[in-house]
C-alpha cells in the first residue's frame, strides 16, 4: 500500500471520528450527565469533617517536622525552643503544652487524636478549637466509632464541633487508611493485628502520617525497643503530664505481654528503627543509634 493511500485512509477515519467525539462530549456535559471528576490534591486517607459533606483531603507537606512524644522522657528535656523552630510540630492526643513549654515547646501544627482521647478535646473545646484554631486535627478510630451514617458516636461529636467552629480543620482517617496501617503492621511483624490481639497505638498512626507528610522527621522523647532492658534506665511516667501514674517501662511490658487488647509499644519501636534506617529520621532525648544501610 502506498504512503499516499495510507494518508488518505487516516484522513477519512479522522473525519468520521471527530464528529462522534464532539457529540460524545456534548452528551457528557448536558444536564443529568455525571460531573467531570476533578483532580484532588492531598492525602486521600484523611478526609475533612465538614457539615456540607464535601470531601477535602489533608493537603499538608513539610520539609522538616518535629514529632513530640507524650512520654515522661520529655520532662527536663529542655527541647522546647528546638521543637518550636521546626516547620511543623506534631503532637498526639490531648498532650498539653501549657506549663511544659521549656521541655516540649508551645507550637502545634498537627495533632493526631485517637477515638478514646477525642472526648478530652471536646470537653475542652474552647481551647482546642478556638484558641488553638491554627492546628490541624487528625482523628482515627474503629468504624463503629467513626462511621458517617449517623451512628458513629465520635464522628457525630466531631461534626458538631465542625458546625460550631467552621474554620477549624478536622480530619478523620478513612477506614481504608486504618486497614492500610493494619497491613503495614502485618508486613513488618508477620502477625495479623486482629488475630494477635493487638491495638495499634496513636504513635503508630502518627508515625505513618509523618512519613507521608514530612521530608525529614525529628522525634523527641521516644525510647527505643531495647531501652527498658537496660539496668540504668530512669523511671519516668508514661505521660509527662500525668505524674504519679504507672512507670513507662512497666506500662510497655504489661502491654507487650497482654494476650489480647494490648498496644505492642516495644514492637512498634523496633519497626520505627527499621524505617529510620531508610528514611530521614532522627531521635532525640534519648537518641537512637540507627544503622544506615551501606550504599550500593
Amino acid at each position: 500500500m502506498s504512503l499516499r493511500t495510507q494518508t488518505f485512509r487516516w484522513l477519512c477515519l479522522l473525519s468520521i471520528s471527530l464528529p462522534v467525539l464532539f457529540w460524545f462530549g456534548h452528551v457528557l456535559t448536558r444536564e443529568g450527565a455525571p460531573p467531570v471528576v476533578q483532580q484532588v490534591n492531598g492525602l486521600r486517607g484523611y478526609v475533612r469533617v465538614s457539615p456540607d459533606f464535601v470531601d477535602q483531603f489533608l493537603n499538608m507537606h513539610f520539609k522538616q517536622c518535629a514529632l513530640v512524644s507524650s512520654s515522661g522522657q520529655m520532662l527536663g528535656a529542655g527541647s522546647g525552643a528546638d521543637i518550636d523552630s521546626a516547620q511543623c510540630v506534631i503532637r498526639m492526643n490531648n498532650a498539653p503544652t501549657l506549663g511544659y513549654e521549656k521541655d516540649v515547646g508551645s507550637r502545634t501544627s498537627v495533632r493526631v487524636v485517637s477515638h478514646t482521647s477525642a472526648p478530652h478535646l471536646v470537653k475542652n473545646e474552647r481551647y482546642y478549637f478556638e484558641e488553638a484554631a491554627d492546628t490541624a486535627y487528625v482523628f482515627w478510630g474503629p468504624e463503629k466509632k467513626m462511621r458517617t451514617d449517623g451512628r458513629g458516636g465520635v464522628f457525630n461529636a466531631l461534626l458538631r464541633i465542625a458546625r460550631k467552629y467552621p474554620n477549624i480543620r478536622l480530619y478523620a482517617m478513612t477506614q481504608e487508611r486504618v486497614e492500610h496501617c493494619d497491613q503495614v503492621f502485618q508486613n513488618e511483624t508477620g502477625k495479623n493485628r486482629l488475630k494477635s490481639g493487638t491495638y495499634l497505638s496513636t504513635g503508630f498512626f502518627t508515625m505513618v502520617l509523618a512519613m507521608e507528610m514530612c521530608d525529614s522527621i525529628c522525634v523527641y522523647g521516644m525510647i527505643n525497643a531495647h531501652h527498658c532492658n537496660g539496668t540504668d534506665h530512669s523511671a519516668v511516667p508514661y505521660h509527662y503530664y500525668e505524674r504519679g501514674r504507672m512507670d513507662e517501662c512497666r506500662m510497655y511490658r504489661i502491654h507487650e505481654r497482654t494476650r489480647r487488647g494490648g498496644h505492642r509499644f516495644i514492637t512498634e519501636k523496633a519497626i520505627y528503627a527499621k524505617w529510620a534506617s531508610c528514611h530521614k529520621m532522627e531521635f532525640k532525648h534519648p537518641s537512637w543509634n540507627i544503622s544506615k544501610p551501606a550504599p550500593p
